[in-house]
């Protein structure tokens, strides 16, 4: 039989690394609205890893953070996602969604707890990015509000991913569960650096 930590290493493994198979922000052929909305943050690994990680430090946080700090990001990338699809110039936006996977990552790995309103804070400045590039990226056959629920669920679905991770290393009680979790954190903290480069 495999000892948790190893059970648990390979389940985070596989949920760090299995989304990455599908990096580039590509369409899916011919789909619109909806579904084209809901793959399009699954479909980046940059959008992958900092959702996650907001979700996580939401868990590590506990109590309201737990449902605010997910909430802020998803209604602040939802606003940032009607600047893009209106056509709203806003500079930096792939600085600022590397910077979002850099920041978060360092965040976890160096095990640093902020209050709540800054957390919350933090994961909103960095929505905005997501939320615009999303929105940018929109089909032009696509429906609007479609589309918008599409990724608005999709990254719910990577928050609550994110908090669960963080429920299961806090129920294990494990060690190694927690050192995984901020190395694997560390590592994403690095391939930020190298999508901010461009050598990813």
């Amino acid at each position: 039989m495999f000892s948790k930590p190893i059970k648990f290493n390979a389940a985070l493994a596989a949920l760090v690394l299995a989304p990455s198979l599908a990096f580039a922000h590509t369409g899916v052929g011919g789909t619109t609205g909806f579904f084209h909305g809901f793959s399009h943050p699954l479909s980046g690994l940059d959008h992958v890893l900092a959702m996650i990680m907001v979700g996580i430090i939401a868990c590590q946080l506990g109590g309201r953070a737990l449902w605010l700090v997910p909430a802020t990001f998803v209604l602040v990338m939802a606003a940032g996602g009607a600047l893009g699809m209106a056509g709203v110039g806003l500079p930096f936006v792939e600085a600022g969604i590397a910077l979002s996977v850099i920041v978060l990552g360092a965040v976890i790995a160096l095990g640093i707890r902020a209050p709540v309103a800054i957390a919350a804070g933090i994961v909103g400045l960095f929505a905005v990015f997501h939320g615009h590039a999303h929105g940018a990226e929109m089909p032009a056959a696509a429906g609007g509000i479609a589309y918008a629920i599409g990724f608005m669920l999709a990254t719910a679905v990577l928050h609550i991913a994110g908090i669960a991770l963080g429920f299961i290393v806090a129920r294990i009680g494990d060690r190694h569960g927690m050192i995984a979790v901020r190395t694997a954190s560390g590592l994403a903290a690095v391939a930020g650096v190298g999508l901010l480069s461009g050598v990813i």
